[in-house]
């Protein structure tokens, strides 16, 4: 385990370069991110390059032995480029221009920026390839960020065209596809096609899924253009990128496909403002520290994408820019959230900044040393983890017995038609890994078409399109003993997001031995509850009633005119019905969206039948976390909790008594532990 930081030497007077970069290498830290949004500084006038300043800092951080990542600065032309080529911006739907000024404002399919892209990236790798500091090139920066992934301009018109040629052959075929004898939209021709501007009420939705498919696809296809340039220069290097947390638009898996290591920015207060409406409780205390869920899970996808240790590209290291507030963090909170990174399987964090910046649009974004280049609150904390994780390395990548399943696929068809105003793929998403994480239990959360076969058990949320084999997947999971649980608005649309000619879900009505009959979204003003065993529990937003064939009825529902129906069900598959498990397969299917306790109860039941060891349900906003015998309890509460933890338990950092975001690491099997609330 490694601790970094971001440095960017033109913002500062080279006088002060030496003072920083020895301070950084003090401070035990190992690996510095630099160059990102460096064009016109590398290249101030076409042909004109200027490389020296480049190298004297990268010369400082090998004299330190500090390995370091530049970014190809792709990701955000300079102007001269802009005026020369104005071609290159992106539009948005209603044709607007976005205008240089800011940062990537250029468009993934215009041939121009390709092949500037081409020259500009293949100068400055050929420029360092010799240079034994520079470890590897991130990619460009945060592909997808301010809404970019998804352009409009004419290129991008033509681009789309051509992809839905390649994938549909003739447009007698998408046409069939789509469904477009509703209101008049069938196309003579690919030059119909536009993509999805303004309308005066919503667009096709099947259009409207293959239009965010080809976006993904074209920022994976831009990504490999560099990817292979950087390649061609030296094979040696890492390539990688930096993503974003609950980030929908960009399909984290293919783009994975091109990288040798998966990175992402965790900005935990920030992301909070965004999920805190979705916490039963402790959402004033998430403003401070970040829902430990939301970072966790996001750990989780990002390590899965691999299968390997990740590493934390921008680790929060005080306040944000507003979005729209930014509250600093609760002490302890940097060094927290390193240790919580490093459990679920990253093997390096860079804190994002080195020093908070004078100029431009982020002078208002926490470093771990200030403008003056004091250090700030940050700065103590970063060293600390540093020291304390520096005798943690070589650990193998987290193993888990549970898979979430989430798909881009599904998040992208409910966000074309959500049918409920609060509907967020990624909150549903999250009430199944809280409850998850409230019993200790490790998740890898993996695509629907992974192989399942480790897993004793498979959560599927909202499997909303569900072609027939990715059914049939999941079916042979449940068959060979496996234990899934689908919920909501599951197998609801094909490849093309057409509604299937089956009830709900589809291919998936015959494993789970039952269909739905009905279905509602519900405003918060409504009562929604149900029984599920003998207990009542509250939902929120969908309800489904359910008409079961083989399944038993697990729960009614307890409120409304679905009163007295059926809301879950569990079908028995039998002992290992295909021949490779004993064990018996099941599947239980959840027609409500839970609460909390509801979520926290069907989860215990399925870790039962499933055989997952777990631990007594853990106090909320506390996670125990397992990676390679060594066991983190983190505190993100702000009032203790003690750990009962067995005799011959070796504790290397922290003890039996965890105080208010604080953390304890603990060589011992997870499932032994017991965490209480402090008294």
């Amino acid at each position: 385990m490694t601790i970094g930081t971001w440095y960017y030497p033109k913002n500062w007077p080279r006088s002060e370069w030496a003072d920083d970069i020895e301070t950084i290498a003090s401070a035990g830290f190992e690996h510095v991110r630099m160059g990102v949004f460096y064009w016109s500084r590398v290249e101030p006038r076409r042909g004109e390059f200027d490389f020296e300043w480049l190298a004297t800092a990268l010369d400082l951080f090998e004299t330190h032995n500090i390995d370091v990542v530049l970014g190809t600065p792709t990701g955000a032309p300079p102007k001269w480029l802009v005026d020369e080529n104005p071609d290159i911006l992106q539009q948005d739907p209603d044709g607007t221009v976005r205008e240089w000024g800011s940062r990537r404002h250029y468009c993934f399919n215009s041939p121009t920026y390709r092949q500037e892209t081409e020259r500009i990236v293949r100068r400055v790798t050929e420029r360092f390839a010799d240079h034994s500091a520079v470890i590897g090139w991130q990619l460009d920066n945060e592909f997808g960020c301010h809404d970019t992934t998804r352009c409009y301009c004419d290129d991008c018109a033509g681009a789309f065209r051509e992809w839905l040629a390649e994938r549909y052959g003739d447009v007698e075929s998408l046409n069939e596809a789509w469904g477009t004898d509703f209101w008049s939209q069938h196309h003579d021709s690919f030059a119909e096609v536009d993509p999805p501007g303004p309308t005066p009420t919503r667009h096709h939705p099947s259009r409207l899924l293959d239009f965010y498919r080809f976006s993904s696809d074209s920022v994976v296809d831009y990504a490999r253009l560099q990817a292979d340039l950087v390649r061609e220069v030296d094979p040696e290097w890492t390539v990688l990128t930096n993503f974003m947390g609950d980030f929908s638009d960009l399909d984290a898996y293919a783009v994975g496909d091109l990288l040798d290591l998966v990175t992402w920015n965790s900005y935990p207060t920030l992301y909070a403002q965004r999920t805190a409406d979705d916490l039963d409780d402790g959402a004033a205390e998430t403003l401070r520290t970040g829902d430990p869920e939301q970072i966790a899970l996001n750990h989780d996808l990002y390590r899965s994408v691999l299968d390997q240790p990740f590493w934390i590209m921008e680790q929060q290291s005080g306040d944000t820019v507003a979005f729209p507030y930014s509250p600093e963090p609760a002490d302890g909170m940097m060094r927290l959230w390193a240790h919580h990174a490093h459990a679920h399987g990253a093997d390096n964090v860079n804190f994002f900044r080195w020093r908070r910046c004078r100029e431009g649009q982020e002078q208002y974004w926490g470093g771990l040393r200030r403008h003056d280049g004091s250090p700030d609150r940050g700065f103590r904390e970063a060293d600390q983890a540093a020291d304390e994780l520096a005798g943690l390395n070589d650990l193998a990548t987290p193993t888990a017995q549970v898979a979430l399943l989430h798909d881009y696929d599904s998040c992208w068809a409910i966000e074309a038609y959500p049918h409920a105003a609060d509907f967020d793929y990624w909150a549903h998403l999250r009430t199944y890994y809280r409850a998850l994480r409230r019993r200790g239990v490790q998740v890898d959360v993996v695509s629907p078409d992974s192989d399942l076969d480790g897993y004793a058990a498979v959560v599927a949320p909202t499997l909303y399109v569900l072609p027939p084999d990715l059914g049939d997947h999941l079916a042979t999971y449940v068959e060979g003993g496996g234990e899934l649980l689908a919920t909501i608005r599951t197998g609801v649309a094909d490849a093309s997001n057409q509604l299937f000619d089956d009830l709900f879900p589809g291919p998936l009505s015959d494993i789970m031995g039952a269909e739905v009959g009905q279905h509602e979204s519900l405003p918060p003003a409504l009562e929604t509850s149900v029984n599920y065993h003998d207990e009542t529990y509250d939902y929120r937003t969908w309800g489904e009633w359910l008409l079961p064939d083989d399944a038993t009825v697990l729960g009614e529902h307890a409120s409304g005119p679905a009163a007295g129906e059926p809301a879950i069900t569990y079908n028995d598959v039998g002992d290992g019905s295909d021949g490779t498990s004993d064990r018996s397969g099941g599947a239980t299917y959840v027609g409500v969206w839970p609460g909390d306790d509801l979520a926290n109860a069907l989860v215990d039941d399925l870790l039962d039948r499933a055989g997952v060891e777990t631990i007594s349900s853990l106090p909320e906003r506390v996670h125990v976390t397992e990676r390679d015998g060594y066991t983190w309890v983190t505190n993100f509460r702000s009032t203790p909790v003690s750990v009962d933890a067995p005799t011959d338990a070796t504790w290397i950092h922290g003890g039996s008594w965890v105080e208010a975001h604080d953390l304890a690491v603990v060589r011992a099997d997870r499932r032994d532990l017991r965490v209480d609330i402090g008294e």
